[in-house]
């Protein structure tokens, strides 16, 4: 009986997995900042992957705290954090606009090589900033799944848990790469200069609707 039943929550995993992440804050901030920094196909992929483990791995830990102090609780603390998933966009997306606003100015009165020789140093930071803010955003989801399967032992738990963790990150690493590649292809002196303005304003959207529609 619990053999079936695993692959049944397997499945359910791997659904509830994807279509979560096809929600367009899980993919369109990153694509928009690997156009704006130039990240390779690779780093994107990294950087996207890193960030979707953050994500769900939270989110699982919240489920396994629900398990101990019960769903009801946790679902209410998940929600929240969800609540505050788009104003942590909208901050981060205004924020590096404001970066990039700098930065073009910089160029523009020509006196970067003095004040903004350490432009790059809020770019390195880019990724773990991402990081964070994704593993503050859970998805509580994975809670029920994961209520569901712990009858059936640890292992056969796991093996649910990590169908979701890959299904959502997968799902979330395929939508980045075309998207950014597409991105790629708007070129110029003025996407060059304002890239980084064009990024945070595209993230800060993006958490505008989530904010407003609770994607």
């Amino acid at each position: 009986m619990s053999e079936p039943l695993t692959g049944v929550l397997a499945l359910a995993a791997v659904t509830v997995g994807s279509l979560h992440a096809i929600a367009p804050d899980h993919w369109v901030p990153f694509a928009a900042l690997a156009r704006a920094q130039g990240w390779s196909r690779g780093r994107t992929a990294r950087i996207t992957a890193l960030c979707g483990f953050g994500h769900v791995t939270v989110s699982v830990l919240l489920g396994a705290l629900a398990l101990l102090f019960g769903l009801e609780i946790l679902r209410i603390v998940g929600q929240r954090m969800e609540a505050v998933a788009g104003l942590l966009l909208i901050g981060f997306g205004l924020v590096y606009a404001v970066h990039g606003l700098r930065h073009a100015a910089s160029h523009v009165h020509g006196h970067h090589h003095a004040h903004y020789d350490h432009v790059h140093e809020p770019r390195r930071m880019t990724p773990w900033a991402l990081f964070l803010l994704f593993s503050a955003d859970p998805c509580v989801a994975v809670m029920p799944i994961l209520f569901a399967a712990a009858p059936l032992g640890l292992w056969r738990t796991a093996v649910v848990v990590g169908t979701y963790e890959a299904a959502t990150i997968v799902t979330m690493v395929a939508l980045v790469l075309p998207a950014s590649a597409a991105a790629r292809r708007f070129g110029g002196r003025w996407t060059t200069r304002y890239g980084d303005v064009a990024a945070g304003g595209v993230i800060a959207s993006v958490g505008l609707l989530v904010a407003v529609l609770g994607w």
